[in-house]
């Protein structure tokens, strides 16, 4: 048995493609995952499982959501091992700044870390710091300046529903509940 977690795009955002986690969870473990937790409202689901086929696992989850919520969205599994190596992994100024905001960019398969930069051409240094590791993007832009940044405009490319973002507390905060 393996600890995943399910980190799902663009649910409970601003009203739309409304997801209630209660019902999430009891839909994962009516179909054979265990241990199912969800953290805030925003899509994240820790789960075992004792098949070890990450892809397998991502369309079943896929295709659930879609029979029981009607919403055809995308989403990335990873192993809760993955995770934690992520977060060990992330720049020292990652999530440190107050009066910065600090984002992970989980790109969700096969698009690649190198085809986001690709589409959202040069990253801006005098207002973010921008670091990569694996299939996760890390920056931080101070509150300040935040719309000048490059990363900012994602929300406006293709690639941008190739993505999930989460905040740094929510990542630091999932990998304590997988460790």
């Amino acid at each position: 048995m393996k600890k995943y977690i399910a980190l799902l795009r663009g649910i409970n955002v601003g009203g739309k493609n409304k997801v209630s986690m209660k019902e999430l969870r009891e839909l994962l473990e009516e179909n054979g995952f265990q241990d199912v937790v969800t953290y805030i409202n925003s899509g994240n689901i820790i789960f075992s499982s004792d098949n070890p086929d990450i892809e397998f696992i991502r369309t079943k989850c896929e295709a659930l959501i879609l029979e029981k919520f009607k919403l055809d969205i995308s989403l990335l599994v990873i192993s809760s091992e993955e995770l934690i190596e992520i977060v060990n992994n992330a720049p020292e100024w990652w999530g440190v700044d107050k009066e910065s905001k600090h984002n992970a960019i989980f790109v969700i398969p096969p698009t690649t870390v190198d085809e986001v930069f690709r589409e959202v051409g040069r990253i801006k240094p005098e207002y973010e710091k921008v670091s990569s590791f694996g299939k996760t993007i890390f920056w931080s832009a101070p509150l300040k300046t935040f719309s000048r940044t490059s990363l900012s405009k994602i929300v406006g490319k293709p690639v941008y529903n190739k993505i999930t973002i989460r905040n740094s507390n929510t990542v630091k905060n999932l990998a304590e509940l997988c460790r």
